[in-house]
């Protein structure tokens, strides 16, 4: 597969994704339209009180802007939209049809996570253009957020929402169910590791979970109560990539057609 063919396979993948209306609807309604409601009533309770209650800008509240758009809902944005890129082909019944062609089967794959991450980043950006234009026009007397942790934000929103991407084109590729793959991975990563990080008697094996190992890299404050050392982070954030995306190109490649 050479450069021009793995082009127009991804910008295939990726406006097939597109084309997803009620994908692209739910999308925008958990990374942008729910941190729209969060910093709006924000800003209606500081108008209403602002002796009690502060401004809906400034450093603070993007910090929170940034933990809802790499761990909460810009994570579910994530799964969303790479449980549909990992699935979609069998669910729909087209696999035989692409594997008919004659293409690479482990072509087929490989453009299955990077036109998720792509479109997974676009809603991102839009929820952090809106959270970082509040952070300023609504700061008040509170202070902004600096250049530098803008710029680490930033970064930090991205690894966090490719590795989600990443991890549901995986799992959707294994088993190819929607439904399984949603209910799996939204079920691990919103429920299960939160209850599994409470359990101290663990100890450092809570280290191999993915959330303590993003917010030990996360630039603003609100970790998950479990400290590592950045190079155990770094290396769990890589298995939690690169993994579940070496088994799902193992299963595409062996599925029957």
């Amino acid at each position: 597969m050479n450069l021009v063919v793995a082009r127009q396979m991804f910008a295939a993948e990726l406006l097939k994704l597109r084309r997803n209306r009620a994908l692209m609807g739910f999308a925008f309604v958990l990374s942008v339209g729910v941190l729209a409601l969060f910093l709006g009533y924000d800003a209606l309770q500081h108008a209403s009180n602002p002796a009690q209650h502060g401004p809906a800008g400034g450093a603070a509240n993007f910090g929170r802007a940034v933990r809802v758009l790499g761990l909460f809902f810009g994570a579910l944005t994530a799964i969303l939209i790479g449980t549909e890129a990992g699935t979609a082909d069998v669910s729909s019944g087209v696999f035989r049809d692409l594997v008919a062609t004659g293409r690479s089967r482990l072509a087929l794959f490989a453009v299955r996570a990077p036109a998720a991450t792509v479109l997974t980043l676009a809603f991102s950006a839009a929820g952090f253009a809106l959270a970082l234009a509040v952070s300023f026009a609504l700061a008040g007397e509170s202070p902004t957020p600096s250049a530098s942790l803008i710029l680490q934000s930033a970064g930090w929103i991205v690894l966090s929402n490719a590795i989600l991407a990443s991890l549901a084109v995986g799992i959707g590729s294994i088993n190819g169910s929607r439904g399984v793959t949603l209910t799996a991975v939204i079920g691990w990563q919103t429920i299960a590791t939160q209850l599994l990080l409470n359990v101290t008697s663990l100890g450092s094996a809570r280290d191999a979970l993915l959330t303590p190992a993003l917010t030990q890299v996360m630039p603003v404050q609100g970790g998950s109560g479990v400290t590592m050392a950045t190079g155990i982070a770094v290396a769990v954030m890589a298995g939690w990539l690169v993994c579940p995306l070496l088994v799902g190109a193992w299963r595409t490649q062996i599925r029957d057609a």
